[in-house]
């Protein structure tokens, strides 16, 4: 079993009169008390009670919140909100009546009753509501020492940020509550009493108080550091264009014990998903006496591959335009022309790491990936997701229901705070500065270990990859060289449909990919992405029914 804290749900406790049991009628569906055990009103701030407390905020991390297997619809991993409504990953699955309400996300067809609209609100808020009581018992608690408490506050303050982050990033225009919360009624807010720069503001602020108190490093590796705060903070900053800020912000993350590691494929091995190169995660675990294995990666247990190894659900396929993307030139650089891959193109070494595709080994399983794999090939195409899919040799993979492993999952590496300082060193003017960070990223690829033939005796593919060497003087060239880096280091990691919409590119792009992507995949024939709609996410109906007239629908909804 990995060293880090249990994210065990078991050890939530409930909120006597002195705290919450959030909330009434108008919320109960987002904001779930789960009720495990009663705790005596005198008992509740003592040392060890109010540490559980603290552990229940973090366990909303994985998107579990009700002993349930259905965190597949609020997943950690973002897997359908980032990457299935983006250009680099289609649904997946048995057709487009299996999990249909993603499939109207996939075509930009959502609305405030879809279940995973509601049910990712809900999961982020309970994170909110844990973390904001957790406060309040750790500010009351006369049983810790001071340097302890002081310390958990700034975790739960990095909690808090995190959890708001996500909803920022989802919803837009979001209540905000804080611990001040004492009633029900404190929980039914406005969704626009603030502003969105007030908002970013106080995600900000949490980040910030945590980054200010957080030690360099912790005993228990699921705990948040100081510079995991400040990379939070830069990614903050990066969302408002706020560029020195950023590129200040990587500064401080770069003069740390954060790296690349040496090997890509290596990052996503569970001996190494604590390592130099994870700057905070999602901490899983399995075979550790929770039921079910719900410490596992209960959110993207519908994304295993299918074939002989493992469960056939067959969720987040890769699309064919992201392997197209991988493809390289003679020099060994990126070309972009969206022509179907090849068997005898050159292609980045990254691609058969990120990607199953047949033809090509699986894992360390000796056999090659098959299109009789995918659950759907005539739907969804033959590629299936492989990145962040745990060997089925490895003893931290579960071959039984619910077809779980504990490799983490990575909110913030290191490589992309690397791509977040080349983004805002473009935007600054230092166009070298961002070509040596990219430069980094493609070196570590091409000094990794390619994927073998079964036999071990070549390359399975022709793979052909080399640095930028000529200087970069357009700034414009130089960005659009930043983002095609960041979807090919990040690709299937949830990031892709977020970083989009910040950039501002969202419709540009996903029109471009429909338009040819419709001609090979009937599933997409009716999807259309509306500017100032799709964006973001609407607020769910029920919340809105709930509280009152000043929750205001997200535009186009």
């Amino acid at each position: 079993m990995k060293n880090f804290i249990q994210k065990n749900s078991k050890l939530a406790v409930v909120f006597t009169a002195t705290a919450l049991t959030i909330l009434g009628s108008c919320s109960d569906d987002y904001l779930e008390e789960v009720t495990f055990g009663e705790v005596p009103p005198s008992e509740l701030t003592t040392a060890d009670n109010v540490e559980k407390v603290i552990i229940s905020a973090y366990s909303v991390l994985n998107g579990q919140i009700d002993d349930a297997s259905n965190a597949y619809n609020s997943p950690a991993s973002n897997w359908s909100f980032g990457d299935v409504v983006s250009d680099d990953a289609y649904k997946g699955g048995g057709g487009t009546g299996d999990q249909s309400q993603i499939h109207q996300m996939e075509l930009y067809n959502t609305n405030s009753v879809i279940y995973d609209v509601e049910r990712k609100w809900m999961a982020l808020y309970e994170g909110v509501k844990r973390t904001n009581e957790a406060i309040k018992l750790v500010d009351a608690s006369e049983d810790f020492e001071a340097d302890v408490q002081t310390q958990r506050r700034a975790e739960l303050r990095f909690l808090r940020g995190h959890y708001y982050f996500e909803l920022k990033k989802i919803y837009n225009q979001i209540p905000y509550i804080d611990e001040t919360a004492e009633t029900v009624e404190d929980y039914a807010r406005s969704n626009t009493e603030f502003t969105s720069e007030e908002l970013w503001g106080k995600i900000e602020g949490d980040f910030q108080a945590a980054y200010d108190v957080l030690p360099d490093t912790q005993e228990e590796v699921g705990r948040p550091t100081k510079l995991a705060a400040m990379a939070y903070l830069a990614k903050t900053y990066l969302f408002q264009e706020k560029w020195q800020d950023a590129f200040d912000a990587t500064t401080l993350v770069m003069g740390g014990n954060y790296g690349l590691m040496d090997d890509f494929q290596s990052v996503f091995l569970p001996e190494n998903d604590n390592g130099i190169e994870v700057v905070f995660a999602v901490q899983y675990s399995v075979n550790d006496g929770q039921a079910d294995n719900y410490n596992g990666s209960i959110g993207d247990r519908l994304t295993a591959p299918g074939g002989p190894f493992y469960s056939q659900y067959g969720f987040h396929r890769p699309s064919q335009n992201l392997v197209n993307t991988f493809k390289t030139d003679s020099e060994g650089l990126p070309l972009v022309d969206n022509i179907d891959v090849t068997a005898t193109d050159n292609v980045d070494p990254r691609l058969d790491i990120t990607v199953g595709r047949p033809g090509i080994p699986y894992k360390d399983l000796d056999i090659l990936y098959e299109d009789s794999w995918a659950r759907d090939l005539a739907t969804y195409g033959a590629f299936g997701p492989k990145k962040r899919i745990l060997s089925a040799n490895n003893a931290l993979h579960v071959n039984v229901w619910p077809y779980v492993d504990a490799l983490n999952y990575y909110i913030i590496r290191y490589a992309e705070v690397l791509l977040w300082r080349a983004e805002a060193a473009v935007e600054l003017g230092d166009l070298e500065a961002a070509r040596g960070l990219v430069n980094e990223i493609r070196l570590r690829a091409a000094n990794s270990q390619y994927v073998q033939t079964l036999e071990g005796t070549a390359d399975a593919a022709n793979y052909n990859i080399a640095t930028y060497d000529a200087i970069w003087t357009d700034a414009d060239d130089a960005m659009e060289k930043v983002r095609l880096e960041t979807r090919l280091e990040l690709a299937m990691e949830g990031h892709r449909f977020f970083n989009l919409v910040r950039w501002g590119i969202a419709k540009d792009v996903i029109d471009d990919y429909l338009e040819v992507e419709k001609t090979k995949r009937s599933h997409l024939t009716n999807a259309a992405f509306t500017a100032g709609k799709n964006e973001y996410w609407p607020i769910p109906q029920e919340y809105i029914d709930g509280v009152d007239e000043t929750v205001t629908q997200n535009s186009g909804y």
